[in-house]
């Protein structure tokens, strides 16, 4: 057992069986092995029991008795978050709530539906696709993702540009405070009086409680797309030409950017077609009334190419259009071929200082001796660099750490923010005082204990302890920071 974890009384295993059912429990090292990290793979922890409940009531027995007997614990979905958000981290138990997979309602009339938190981001489409709605946040990882991992991180993806993030699509809660309470959050209509807790809740990392069920906004599905791929020899201007569509009141559905190193990455994969001589592509989607929307694709390839493009390639169908986002979406799995081991950082600046903080970035490439590559939603300005590195080597993974800390300070100088999508988990909490001053992270501390006064909900995350030391807070960290 890690040294920095807290010991579970003998008795409780046996009261969790006599709650969930032996099936429900998991303490086999071999086993509990698979849970030791989510994706950011640089710091692991290993709980000592993981729960599989089953449903609310479950995760309100389980909560009720780790209460009872002090015990700290976090929640986990799918694994798929990119910040260390899950690590257990003084918390021995953690409490999967994978099981909870089922769509409850769909109300289509007024195009909204009710899941539980297991359930997966891609599934919320499919359930309603046949009747022209969709789930508009869609992270790269919405096949595996779900619903309760996208409130706790406040997910995007590609299509947010437009649509906003997951906290514009959740409309209510249900949650499993960490003494065992229920509580509802919200409601089934989009404005209420009062406080916005449901605000304070996504976003807020699993430090609240445990999200069981979510009442969430489906959109339309727009009439017509039309999807193209920019392809320009320099990054520099692409990103000229993401502020010049903006510029001329222009949203687009996502304007999506890779650089030439995730390009050849993609290609070498899966083989859709993107060009690996070019510098830097877009993936520019226009969604809406079908009328007038082969004026508004002439005139984003014009602006396209004043900014420098040297081809555009318009999607002829669906089957096009598929090939171009699963270059996209899939672009994170295609960088497992260029190293060992990436870490993929999530940092946000103004769009006009994007060509900034590309410029940043390849200067601290150069000063760690470690490769980087870009791919990242261009639209509004939610970078992520991935460092390429080898965690056999103590060396590259220090320098990994410290050139994922000189990007987030260039953004944060930049006159932007630390996170756009991953949340701050493990991986930024040394960060946050970049942004936030020691009153900030006061009142957010004030905030987290009106939902959690004992602090055992997915403790030593987000928010640092003043004068603490997170390499004594956090196991098996790799290196100091």
């Amino acid at each position: 057992m890690d040294s920095a974890r807290s010991s579970i009384d003998p008795k409780v295993p046996g009261e969790l069986v006599a709650i969930l059912g032996a099936d429900a429990i998991v303490s086999r090292p071999t086993e509990l092995k698979v849970y030791e990290c989510d994706g950011w793979t640089i710091e692991k922890s290993v709980p000592d029991l993981l729960v599989r409940p089953r449903s609310t009531a479950e995760i309100s027995a389980v909560l009720k008795l780790l209460h009872r007997h002090k015990i700290p614990f976090v929640p986990r979905g799918a694994g798929t978050g990119l910040s260390g958000g899950c690590l257990p981290l003084n918390a021995p138990i953690m409490i999967c709530t994978s099981r909870m997979n089922h769509i409850l309602s769909i109300d289509l009339a007024n195009r909204r539906i009710e899941v539980e938190s297991g359930v997966v981001n891609l599934n919320v489409t499919n359930a309603v696709k046949a009747h022209n709605l969709f789930y508009a946040p869609d992270p790269s990882s919405q096949m595996a993702c779900t619903i309760g991992g996208n409130i706790a991180e406040n997910s995007g993806g590609p299509h947010t540009l437009k649509y906003g993030v997951t906290t514009n699509h959740v409309l209510g809660l249900e949650i499993v405070l960490p003494d065992g309470e229920i509580a509802e959050l919200g409601g089934p209509v989009e404005e209420l009086c009062g406080y916005d807790l449901v605000g304070a809740v996504v976003g807020a990392e699993g430090t609240a409680g445990i999200v069981t069920r979510a009442t969430l906004k489906l959109s339309r599905e727009p009439e017509a797309h039309r999807t193209m791929l920019a392809i320009f020899a320099e990054v520099a201007d692409a990103t000229r030409a993401v502020s010049a569509i903006i510029a001329q009141g222009i949203i687009p559905g996502a304007i999506e950017m890779m650089d030439q190193m995730i390009i050849r990455a993609v290609e070498d994969a899966f083989n859709v077609g993107l060009p690996i001589d070019a510098g830097a592509v877009l993936i520019i989607e226009l969604d809406g009334l079908a009328a007038g929307m082969d004026d508004q694709a002439s005139r984003v390839s014009e602006l396209v190419r004043g900014a420098g493009a040297s081809e555009i390639r318009l999607a002829r169908d669906e089957h096009e259009r598929t090939l171009l986002w699963k270059a996209r979406k899939r672009a994170f799995g295609a960088v497992g071929r260029l190293a060992p081991n990436y870490a993929t950082h999530d940092g946000v600046v103004p769009r006009t200082r994007l060509p900034d903080i590309l410029e940043r970035i390849t200067a601290i490439s150069q000063k760690h001796q470690l490769k980087i590559g870009n791919v990242f939603h261009a639209g509004d300005g939610n970078i992520h660099p991935i460092v390429l590195y080898d965690e056999r080597d103590p060396d590259q993974v220090r320098r990994a750490i410290e050139a994922g800390h000189d990007i987030l300070s260039a953004c944060v100088e930049l006159g932007g923010s630390l996170t756009g999508e991953h949340g701050i988990g493990v991986e930024k909490i040394n960060e946050m005082p970049m942004l936030f001053s020691p009153d900030d992270l006061l009142v957010m501390s004030e905030l987290r204990r009106v939902f959690d006064p004992e602090e055992r909900s997915n403790p030593n995350k987000v928010i640092p302890v003043p004068g603490g030391c997170v390499e004594v807070r956090t196991p098996r960290r790799q290196v100091p920071i």
